[in-house]
């Protein structure tokens, strides 16, 4: 079969997409059409469809005769957010731990001793690069595409508001022990222990979130 190619608006969401998730186009920036398309070589028709695919994720909003802007992430929304992601994320982690077979283990196994490594180098990159590898790994072998789709978009979100919680003083070792907690669960074979486990996790990183916020208001003039 043949591969077909993204469509105009399918790649012009891509770029944009990306833009945001980079900061170029900051939290309630507006987004002028008419530079957007000379910037990306696109008529209106491919853009505003493009628009339509980002406000449907989340990412923009639009406001009846104003246009579309870069959505802002509230900490209500945090606060909305992160126990939906973390039944989710609770339930591929369920999943996941009936599914893994010894070439999975091995594979997670050699992720988390990375995990191990970054943590206690203090290299806070190649740590976030490595707990995204194991979310991933769990989410893949949950084999659910449903609740895929629905983590990825909640994902978008919380990549839009740009969250340092392992900035947080003391939650590098802690979110450390918490994925080793998910991990000797999975290797028990103890479905309902990674869940829980892995909502831990993810609450827990939101309270982190919380600490990071407190401290960042004390330090400003």
């Amino acid at each position: 079969m043949r591969t077909v190619p993204n469509s105009l608006h399918d790649e012009a969401a891509a770029q944009l997409r990306e833009q945001i998730f980079a900061g170029a186009l900051v939290p309630g920036s507006f987004l002028d059409e008419g530079a957007l398309c000379e910037r990306l070589a696109i008529s209106r028709t491919p853009l505003r469809e493009a628009l339509k695919v980002l406000v449907a994720e989340g990412l923009l909003r639009h406001e009846p005769r104003r246009g579309c802007f870069v959505a802002e992430v509230t900490e209500r929304d945090l606060d909305e957010i992160f126990p939906v992601i973390a039944l989710l994320e609770g339930r591929a982690a369920h999943e996941a731990t009936r599914n893994a077979g010894e070439a999975d283990m091995a594979a997670l196994q050699l992720l988390h001793e990375r995990l191990q490594q970054h943590a206690a180098a203090g290299h806070i990159a190649g740590y976030y690069e490595t707990n995204f590898a194991i979310h991933e790994a769990f989410i893949a072998l949950a084999g659910n595409r449903w609740l895929a789709q629905v983590i990825g978009d909640l994902r978008k979100i919380l990549k839009l508001a740009r969250l340092q919680q392992l900035r947080a003083p003391g939650r590098l070792e802690q979110s450390l022990a918490e994925h080793l907690d998910i991990f000797a669960a999975l290797q028990r074979r103890d479905c309902e222990g990674a869940e829980a486990a892995m909502r831990t996790h993810l609450l827990r990183q939101r309270e982190a979130l919380r600490s990071v916020a407190r401290h960042h208001s004390i330090l400003l003039p």
